[in-house]
């Protein structure tokens, strides 16, 4: 008889059930209405999340806190999260219209609402990877928030340790804490959290805000806290889902009423029926690649136009934004702010109103009554790139008879991801989007290719890259993986297999579009979760990412002008 073979899983192989795990039962989660996070429910969360010990997470599976990962997650959910015990994802239910004032976090464009001091709502108008984001990050701080509690509680009757007490003392005063007072304080925090008291001094200050400057404090108080209470019986902290949420969701609502706003401009402008090219991207590398250059022509004639456009990056440049809007609003561009709840706004650019001598591309080749059209989407949010995109691509009903299709001519993305070989900055060219978890896979024939970004001393790969549930759910051990073994992948993102399904649907399936539409696809690091050190924990790309940003915007606006 064979002897059996004790099979041993790899850390890849239980990285990626972990991750399934997670995905299939936030959905059931959702499904159900309601959970609480550090009770029974929350367990298959808690142990998956435990698993994976995503980098972005960085010492979630020890007793010292994270603070990297903490500050990752703080700024991309909103301010007063932490002392709140209810937490309900909600659809756009009417509260813009009520006399609660929005609270948007600074990393993440969603509306928030401090319903009353146990409730914050969270306003979800971008889809389920909007959903996944929120609950892995809260997964996270609760988890944390429970090692906070471990440290400081001695015995079962309630009695914590002289630190906790201190850090109380300070939050509850209620002032601003003078420069000893506030080392004090941090002497006392950095025992609870297991840090060394010069890691704490560094990260205090990125915590802060204008109103909070002790902000930090705050946090680990209300964590510990709220975690104390449930630890001596108190209620636990409770995820709700609202009923409007859980029936809207899936259903393009919001990326309907967005897609019809635009179509409905371009029947207005006359624009409906010209060549157009969509570009997802952010708000300024289109606007400034065709005019900044010009406008400020005088005051940066010494200078390359990669320094005029570092200059303009920066977060006092107001100014010299504003005067390359207002060139681009009387040559052109019409701006659309989103009021549809997607948090995407839009600029439209009618080619046929450029003076080409008051531009970058005075060579451009447009052929006159043919001029394209230019629809810059701002980036949309994981799965929500499907739901824009599929809309947009859809016929314009403008009455209940007639239709008209729209003259898509290519889409291109220019967007941030990770990268697997390489640093922050540099350029992946992709040649294939393979879909995390389910094993769907986009090859496409790109317009863009390594070669047209060489001599700009920035290095440049090329290669599948993997679309992943969430950025903040990934480990090395997975990821080494995706690109040691044939997948041979170069980087990861969130949204590339969900533009190219759409794509794909539209025009080979739907016929919605033209089927030999061109697409374009780019994206520039903003980390490598490889390395240690360089996650999105680390810390923002600052200026590295200027010149990749309007060099991938560059070469799109030259194969659409013909150049």
């Amino acid at each position: 008889m064979k002897e059996i073979k004790n099979i041993v899983r790899s850390r890849a192989q239980e990285s990626s059930s972990a991750v399934e795990k997670l995905y299939i039962t936030m959905r059931h989660l959702f499904n159900r209405g309601f959970y609480k996070p550090m009770g029974v429910s929350g367990d298959t969360l808690r142990e998956a999340l435990l698993s994976l010990r995503p980098e972005i997470y960085g010492t979630i599976a020890e007793e010292k806190i994270e603070l990297n990962g903490l500050l990752y997650v703080i700024e991309r959910l909103p301010i007063g999260i932490e002392e709140c015990r209810f937490i309900n994802l909600t659809s756009d239910e009417g509260y813009s219209k009520s006399h609660f004032t929005a609270i948007v976090p600074p990393k993440r464009k969603r509306n928030c609402y401090r319903i009353d001091d146990e409730q914050m709502n969270v306003e979800i108008t971008r889809g389920r990877s909007d959903i996944y984001d929120i609950l892995t990050h809260l997964t996270f701080i609760f988890i944390e928030s429970h090692k906070i509690k471990h440290n400081v509680l001695i015995d079962e009757t309630g009695e914590v340790t002289r630190d906790w007490s201190k850090l109380e003392q300070a939050v509850l005063a209620g002032k601003k804490l003078n420069l000893v007072e506030r080392e004090k304080t941090l002497s006392h925090t950095a025992n609870i959290l297991g840090r060394t008291f010069a890691e704490v001094t560094d990260i205090y200050d990125s915590f802060g805000t204008a109103e909070k400057p002790d902000r930090f404090l705050h946090v680990i108080y209300w964590l510990g806290k709220l975690a104390l209470e449930e630890a001596m019986g108190g209620p636990k902290r409770t995820v709700t889902f609202s009923p409007i949420l859980r029936e809207r969701l899936g259903h393009h609502i919001h990326g309907e009423i967005w897609a019809t706003n635009i179509k409905q401009v371009l029947k207005e402008n006359d624009l409906i029926n010209r060549p157009i090219h969509i570009i997802s991207a952010n708000m300024h590398s289109v606007m400034n690649s065709l005019f900044a250059t010009h406008v400020h022509k005088a005051k940066f004639k010494d200078k390359s136009d990669f320094a005029l456009f570092e200059e303009l990056s920066k977060s006092g440049a107001h100014d010299l934004r504003n005067k390359v809007e207002d060139f681009a609003k009387q040559h052109g561009m019409i701006s659309l702010p989103d009021a549809s709840g997607t948090n995407i706004d839009v600029q439209i650019f009618d080619t046929a109103k450029i003076d080409w001598n008051k531009s970058a591309f005075p060579g451009a080749k447009i052929e006159a009554g043919n001029q394209p059209v230019i629809i810059v989407m701002d980036y949309a949010f994981g799965e929500q790139a499907y739901e824009t995109i599929d809309e947009l691509l859809k016929p314009f009903k403008e009455s209940p008879d007639k239709r008209t299709f729209l003259n898509v001519v290519s889409v291109s993305i220019m967007g941030k991801a990770g990268i697997l070989e390489g640093g922050k900055g540099d350029i992946m060219i992709p040649s294939a989007h393979i879909n995390e978890g389910t094993g769907d896979n986009y090859p496409f024939e790109n317009e863009l290719t390594a070669e047209m970004f060489e001599g700009n001393d920035i290095p440049v790969y090329a290669g599948p890259m993997v679309t992943v549930l969430g950025t903040s759910l990934q480990n090395k051990d997975l990821l080494k993986f995706f690109h040691d073994s044939t997948w041979g992948v170069i980087g990861l993102e969130m949204e590339g297999a969900y533009y190219q399904k759409a794509v794909q649907s539209a025009s080979k399936i739907r016929k919605s579009i033209n089927p030999d539409v061109k697409v374009r696809y780019a994206y520039y690091a903003s980390d490598n979760p490889l390395e240690t050190g360089s996650t999105l924990a680390s810390g923002g790309l600052g200026t590295t990412g200027v010149k990749p940003t309007y060099l991938i915007t560059i070469k799109i606006l030259e194969q659409i002008f013909n150049l």
